[in-house]
C-alpha cells in the first residue's frame, strides 16, 4: 500500500463520541473512509483528491496503518461499513 493515505470524511456537526465511528476516540463522526495517493515526497500526507475524485482538503488523515500482509485490508476494519466502494475498488485488498 505504499504511496496511499487513508483519510476520513467527517461529519463535523456530530460531537458526541460514537464507539467505532469516531476518528481518534472522540469528536466528529466518520461518515466515509477514503484512500488517496500520497502527496509527492510525503508518505503520510494525502494528495488533493481521493481515488474516487473527492477533495481531501476537509478530510482527516487516519493514524491507523495497514498491516501490509497478504489478505489484510487497507482500511481499519472497525470502519468496514463506511469504506468508499470506489476507493476500495481502486486500492483493492491485500
Amino acid at each position: 500500500m505504499s504511496g496511499t493515505v487513508v483519510v476520513y470524511e467527517l461529519d463535523e456537526t456530530v460531537t458526541a463520541p460514537d464507539p467505532g465511528g469516531s476518528a481518534g476516540g472522540g469528536g466528529a463522526l466518520v461518515l466515509r473512509v477514503h484512500a488517496a495517493p500520497a502527496a509527492p515526497g510525503m508518505s503520510a500526507v494525502p494528495g488533493p483528491r481521493t481515488f474516487c475524485g473527492r477533495d481531501t482538503f476537509a478530510m482527516q488523515a487516519a493514524s491507523w496503518q495497514p498491516a501490509g500482509q497478504p489478505g489484510s485490508t487497507w482500511y481499519d476494519p472497525q470502519y468496514a461499513s463506511r469504506v468508499c466502494p470506489a476507493c476500495d475498488d481502486a486500492v483493492g485488498n491485500g
